[in-house]
């Protein structure tokens, strides 16, 4: 009865909300389960709208994985809509699952990706619209365990005081292990929360924050983490997946009633990045590079297209076009998509690895324009950054696109970044119009009919786990004043300048980079209008800065301090594979403006080849 209440209160207020159908499940491929036959109850949670997180690839797999083992039931939450989160705190209707329409509390494990730092507070506002304490100390016995998962795992402290257990790396095969954990010491009646955290803390690749103690200098560094057991291990290695062929991949998704933001089939090419660009978080933490074969890769794609209906499949990975067997595979997908009309879109294209006979594969059916990322307007920081693109290596891809017909190019760039000057800004302008002049160039029965070049330009953020993690950002009137001085410098009218708000690169720099100090800032941000900080419509600067001094945190000593290099960091706990060592090596190499080359090159002694994998790259070391 409680269930039919909360559930007609819910679907009243339907026709006054936008997207209802967000909210009510009973979608195509949806897995329910009888309660009954199932141990352990799951809830996979994405802290964004339904239309953003049933995106999710990650999510996505996660659902699958878990739901294939026989006693566990695993069911999707995301974070309702502004208008609807307001309705149901109206209405008093608690945060509830789509396949089963149970609140969150009824759950025993409760699974929160966590992929944007911008996001902390909407995960807690989650917690707030289910009944959930913030405060993993304040749960009691009768709530549900609180996992975070995803990439920003690799420095968890922020939100630490707010998760039971992290799930560092890859958790196809972690969560189950978990979850059958839980399932083991519920059966054999040795279950309690504080047991089961201390059991999982000694499973690979698990975090448990409240098990370990953090002290701090009279300076405000960290001093040191201390293990409460010894039995706990003093650094938590990341999980990987060593062979993609044989991992489990969702070949029937759910296929939603409205629609996402990427309505598309998702072929996952392989894992990692054979780059060693120093800013880039993700083409470290991901190593090492385990690829799936083109076989494979077509069988899951013939599947996916009868299963779901859709005509365009999205080939990704951090550097599509460096996929060792990219002409292999796309000659086996055209041999069948080409005569059904479905199209092969490659979002992540190296200038490069960009030729013109991947081009002509994929001109007939990819729509729209095309987008490369030179990340930088001179040779010289190009090099700072290990970026190993030239100029002319640009160009001449622009060339390609444009000989195809394209007439629109978007190119990415950072600015911000260690050692910049002005003639680098200027650099920017500078290439990009030289990516109209290209066109004119191009002879005009194979161009388009006009040209227009967009240059995007996002704020450098140091993460953690790469070359510049002990970088400070620039300031933020710095970065303001650089934005400015670009805008005045881009004069040719087919060039279009967008550049991201600095503002909130400032705050993400402070959540990147920060300790568990700052989670009584997000409690303030969660409570008080900054829940959705991720929208930019929704995002307030000063809001934030008010929360900041009001639980006394000076923003510059996470964002803009230069890091030590002897220091103890927020993420040390934390084995990502890549070592210290290396890192240090590339920043030293950063600052001696020299490049490293690629893992397909030479085995450059990351260390994430220890972590094993299936893999044809990090060659024995010379």
């Amino acid at each position: 009865m409680e269930q039919m209440d909360r559930l007609d209160r819910l679907h009243g207020i339907l026709k006054s909300v936008s997207e209802p159908a967000a909210y009510v499940g009973g979608e195509l491929y949806e897995v329910k389960k009888d309660k009954a036959d199932v141990k352990v109850r799951n809830a996979t949670v994405f802290p964004e709208i339904y239309s953003i997180g049933m995106s999710n690839l990650g999510m996505r797999i996660l659902y699958e994985c878990l739901n294939a083992a026989p006693d566990v039931w695993c069911e999707r939450v995301f974070a309702p809509a502004p208008d609807m989160g307001e309705k149901m705190q109206e209405y008093k209707i608690p945060l509830t699952a789509l396949e089963s329409g149970d609140p969150l509390t009824d759950f025993d494990i409760v699974g929160v990706t966590l992929q944007y730092e911008m996001c902390y507070p909407t995960a807690l506002h989650v917690f707030d619209l289910a009944g959930i304490p913030l405060y993993s100390r304040d749960r009691g016995e009768e709530y549900p365990i609180i996992v975070g998962g995803g990439p920003c795992t690799y420095n968890a402290e922020p939100v630490a005081d707010f998760f039971d257990v992290f799930s560092i790396g890859e958790g196809e095969d972690a969560l189950v292990e978990l979850s059958h954990l839980y399932r083991d010491m519920k059966e054999a009646g040795t279950y309690t929360k504080a047991a089961f955290l201390h059991a999982a803390a000694k499973l690979p690749g698990f975090y448990v924050p409240s098990l370990y103690d953090v002290s701090y200098n009279d300076d405000g560094t960290i001093r040191a983490f201390t293990p409460l057991y010894d039995d706990i291990p003093m650094k938590i290695t990341k999980r990987i997946i060593g062979n993609l062929d044989d991992a489990p991949y969702p070949l029937k998704p759910v296929i939603p009633y409205s629609e996402t933001v990427h309505d598309r089939i998702v072929l996952e090419l392989y894992r990692g990045c054979i780059r060693g660009c120093r800013f880039c978080q993700a083409g470290m933490v991901y190593r090492p590079i385990r690829e799936k074969s083109p076989e494979k890769l077509c069988e899951q794609a013939r599947c996916l297209y009868e299963n779901t209906g859709y005509d365009e499949i999205s080939l990704i990975s951090l550097s599509t076009s460096d996929y060792s067997k990219i002409d292999e595979l796309t000659d086996k997908l055209l041999s069948w998509t080409d005569e059904r009309n479905v199209s092969l879109s490659l979002p992540s294209l190296r200038v490069d690895s960009f030729t013109k006979e991947l081009m002509d594969r994929i001109s007939g059916v990819r729509r729209g324009g095309i987008t490369f990322a030179p990340e930088a307007g001179t040779q010289r920081l190009r090099d700072v950054i290990n970026k190993n693109v030239r100029e002319e290596d640009l160009l001449r891809a622009v060339g390609i696109a444009y000989a195809a017909g394209k007439e629109s190019v978007k190119l990415y760039f950072m600015q911000g970044l260690p050692t910049e000057t002005h003639e680098d800004l200027c650099g920017i302008a500078k290439l990009a119009s030289d990516a109209v002049h290209v066109f004119y160039e191009t002879p005009k029965e194979q161009r388009g009919r006009n040209v227009r070049v967009t240059v995007s330009v996002s704020c450098f953020v140091p993460k953690p786990f790469t070359a510049f993690q002990w970088e400070g950002q620039d300031p933020l009137e710095v970065l303001q004043e650089k934005q400015l001085y670009l805008k005045d410098q881009i004069t040719d009218r087919k060039v279009v300048y967008h550049y991201h708000d600095a503002k909130v690169s400032r705050v993400e720099a402070v959540l990147a980079r920060g300790d568990r100090r700052l989670a009584p800032s997000l409690v303030l941000a969660a409570r008080e209008g900054s829940a959705y900080s991720a929208w930019s419509e929704h995002f307030d600067y000063d809001k934030w800065m008010d929360y900041f001094a009001r639980t006394g945190v000076d923003p510059a000593f996470y964002a803009n301090r230069t890091f030590g290099l002897d220091e103890v960091l927020p993420w040390d706990l934390i084995d990502c594979g890549v070592t210290k060592d290396y890192l240090k090596r590339e920043r030293a190499r950063a600052y001696a403006e020299k490049t490293t080359p690629s893992c397909a090159e030479h085995c450059n002694g990351c260390g994430a080849d220890r972590l094993g994998g299936n893999t044809r790259w990090c060659p024995k070391k010379k």
